[in-house]
């Protein structure tokens, strides 16, 4: 087959033949085959790209690049750039669409509906912006995989910005795979409350919510783990639907008329203070933070340009699917009878039905993190090797292993500290602001400083919105380091003067 073609549709056009040109606002927006990609802010680094021989480190462009990645692949028993935008989509459904959609009628619960919904929609935006920065910054350095890789490259290429990102990244994935198994084992304690097992039921629970997952993230490649995320995303679209009607159906929420009838909020109400406001902001925007695995997405498509195409259909549905589910489910509920995740105000057989189709979520999520993670470190222990490329015993053999130990620190993290959840919210803070936030501001600033050397066009106005826009989203990060820290730690706190810390490797029924 003639590579020529077939390297032109995978590349960023001839973008180097004109380097003061920028991309008209269209496909700066929305990707395609007439976006112009920026220069590099940095030259590319040894560590970073497998040994092209004829590639200029100081010199190489992203089409050279990408047609290098392209042609080296060609043969290989496994191919790694093979996603097209509609499989990118897939990734994205899977990771968004999730189970956290039902704690946002908590959150409008707390910050009232109105100015809910607003954050909702603002969070979203800001994420969809700085998704674009990152989709911007891979397209200038397509030898990147991960965020890693991308924080190496903003800090001035220096190593100690690999490892201190390196460390966050695994953290963060591996307690947001934690918490698929926390999540895994309240759901079969919900649904079996009424059996008696005489086991440890809950860490039994546990143990095989670990093992489906681990299985569930055997699969190399994206491509094959695209296929079961668009089938996680329609199961997680019809459950939510389900609790949605389920809710309107039942009239009044479980519980009632315990505690009166259902107070509605438009606005924020008076009870509502600086340490539950802001749990409830965070919460809405820790779902919609995940910006850590695009780069090892669009690492693995096949024309990165379009990678706009599968986040504005990524964003839409989230906008609609969040405001709908989040706002009629709090309108049939009230303040004081709403639970997190909000399957807890439905009654029992409403509660298990629409539960049930959550499974292959709480289930492929924790896959799809525990796959980000083993490759990042896969790749590095087997860097340019045939195990990288074919299927050999021993590639397989340590794929499987890497995993296995990821999820049985996944499984420990959740047995073993007692208030995992309210700790997975500090960790969310003190990494979300760094990866939802900081590196895309300082990303923008880096780019903006390489077009400006090379003279690149840029429009005075808007310019300067970008760059106010941009020292804002930094701003929005130490929030998230600072006072977002401060809440979560006086989540913990506060759990513990109420006594409502458990044990570790808990037998109790943590059932909804």
């Amino acid at each position: 087959m003639d590579s020529g073609p077939k390297q032109d549709s995978a590349c960023p056009g001839a973008e180097q033949s004109e380097p003061h040109r920028k991309s008209s606002w269209l496909p700066s927006v929305f990707g395609g085959r007439n976006v112009v990609v920026g220069p590099r802010i940095e030259p590319l680094a040894d560590d970073l790209i497998p040994d092209f021989s004829d590639i200029d480190n100081d010199n190489a462009s992203a089409a050279d690049i990408i047609g290098q990645q392209v042609a080296s692949e060609e043969g290989n028993e496994i191919q790694y750039r093979t996603c097209s935008w509609k499989k990118t989509a897939g990734l994205l459904f899977s990771e968004y669409i999730v189970l956290s959609i039902m704690s946002f009628p908590w959150s409008y619960s707390l910050l009232g509906l109105v100015p809910g919904l607003i954050l909702t929609v603002v969070v979203a935006s800001l994420v969809l912006y700085t998704s674009l920065i990152v989709w911007d910054f891979c397209l200038r350095h397509p030898e990147v995989r991960d965020v890693c890789d991308i924080s190496q490259m903003i800090w001035w290429n220096k190593k100690w910005a690999w490892w201190w990102t390196a460390s966050m990244f695994v953290l963060n994935n591996t307690f947001i795979q934690a918490l698929h198994v926390l999540v895994g084992a309240i759901y079969l304690n919900t649904m079996t409350e009424s059996i008696a097992i005489h086991a440890c039921r809950t860490v039994l629970f546990a143990a095989a919510i670990t093992i489906v997952s681990w299985l569930g993230s055997l699969p190399r490649t994206f491509n094959m783990l695209s296929k079961l995320g668009f089938g996680s995303a329609f199961f997680t679209f019809i459950s939510v639907l389900l609790a949605t009607a389920f809710a309107g159906a039942q009239g009044k929420p479980a519980g009632y008329p315990l505690k009166g009838e259902p107070i509605i909020s438009v606005w924020t109400p008076s009870t509502t203070t600086l340490v539950t406001g802001m749990s409830a902001f965070m919460n809405m925007s820790y779902t919609f933070i995940g910006q850590t695995t695009l780069p090892s997405f669009i690492a693995e498509m096949r024309d990165p340009r379009d990678f706009p195409k599968a986040l504005w259909a990524c964003t839409i549905a989230e906008i609609i699917t969040f405001s709908v589910v989040g706002s009629v489910i709090y309108v049939y509920t009230g303040d004081q009878y709403m639970v997190t995740p909000a399957f807890g105000i439905l009654k029992d057989t409403y509660k298990k039905v629409s539960y049930s189709f959550m499974v292959p979520t709480i289930i492929f999520v924790g896959c799809l993190y525990a796959s980000v993670t083993g490759r990042f470190i896969f790749f590095r222990i087997f860097k340019d090797s045939k195990h990288v490329k074919e299927h050999t015993l021993k590639g397989w053999f340590w794929w499987s292993a890497l995993l296995l130990i990821i999820w049985i620190a996944s499984f420990l993290i959740a047995e073993i500290i007692p208030f995992f959840s309210s700790l997975l919210s500090v960790m969310s803070s003190l990494f979300n602001c760094w990866f939802g936030f900081i590196f895309w501001g300082v990303a923008y600033f880096r780019m903006r400083h390489s077009d400006l050397k090379i003279g690149r066009a840029r429009q005075p106005i808007l310019d300067a919105l970008s760059v106010a826009l941009n020292i804002i989203i930094i701003l929005t990060g130490f929030l998230y380091l600072t006072l977002g820290t401060y809440v979560s730690v006086q989540g913990i706190i506060d759990e513990f003067e109420a006594g409502a810390v458990g044990g570790v490797f808990s037998c109790k029924s943590n059932g909804l």
